[in-house]
């Protein structure tokens, strides 16, 4: 895809250094609505510690944050989700024992006129976006233990959409999923590309970030070795940026 307009998250020059060490050293990305960019680098490479300074996690040393073209001040997990921004962690956060609807509105439940929980508008409101998301999902009346690794990334994403999620933050979705399990998270990424949402995908596989991303920024040693289109680089060519520093574009 092309890119053009402005973006819906631009992070300038970001820096967040631990106990004199920088994690992240001036680094620069963007992200465009219907995007998936992918975030690749060995472990400590600051991948994910510059996402957290997105998500409110961390608190940056310097740089700048934009939404739409607009600066924003992001201290905290409140402050994202106040510019529409959702992280799903790879451990998801869901309540095991409570199904899918009490997942989703856990924390924000919906009360109903005499003081009570109403449940049903809370299934209900369940099933609607799920049947937008995952038509395939039926499993409204288990709990969450009981789904399979694919329905529990629904229903942490059906969470975060529900809640008017503009941008998306996922940590390696697919790890620990079987082929199917894997193809199925693919398809809800699709799905939330079409309806607009920008994603940022922590990944380690190569492949996936192939099949999923349209760009990928590769970290190294706290700095960004470069963005690339996926569909101008090999998968030699991500290893190269990930194990070398090399950015395809500088060959000689």
């Amino acid at each position: 895809m092309t890119n053009t307009g402005t973006p819906l998250v631009e992070l300038k020059d970001i820096s967040i250094a631990f106990g004199g060490i920088k994690a992240v050293d001036k680094v620069s990305v963007d992200l465009y609505p219907g995007e998936v960019v992918g975030l690749l680098g060995h472990n400590g490479a600051g991948k994910s510690t510059l996402i957290k300074c997105l998500s409110g996690a961390y608190k940056a040393d310097a740089g700048e944050v934009f939404i739409n073209g607009k600066k924003v001040v992001i201290n905290n997990p409140r402050d994202a989700r106040d510019q529409n921004i959702e992280t799903i962690y790879q451990t998801l956060a869901l309540a095991d024992n409570l199904d899918a609807a009490s997942n989703l509105f856990l924390g924000r439940e919906i009360i109903g006129s005499g003081g009570f929980l109403d449940e049903s508008r809370m299934e209900a409101e369940t099933r609607k976006i799920m049947a937008r998301l995952n038509p395939n999902f039926h499993k409204f009346d288990v709990p969450v233990s009981a789904l399979s690794g694919g329905q529990r990334q629904s229903v942490a994403i059906a969470r975060a959409v529900y809640f008017d999620a503009k941008i998306l933050i996922m940590d390696e979705p697919t790890a620990a999923l079987g082929v199917h399990e894997t193809e199925m998270v693919a398809e809800l990424i699709q799905e939330l590309k079409n309806q607009g949402l920008g994603i940022f995908l922590i990944e380690h596989d190569i492949h996936n970030v192939m099949k999923l991303c349209d760009r990928a920024s590769v970290m190294k040693n706290g700095l960004l070795v470069g963005t690339e289109r996926v569909e101008d680089v090999t998968e030699d060519d991500i290893l190269s940026m990930i194990i070398l520093g090399k950015n395809p574009k500088n060959k000689l």
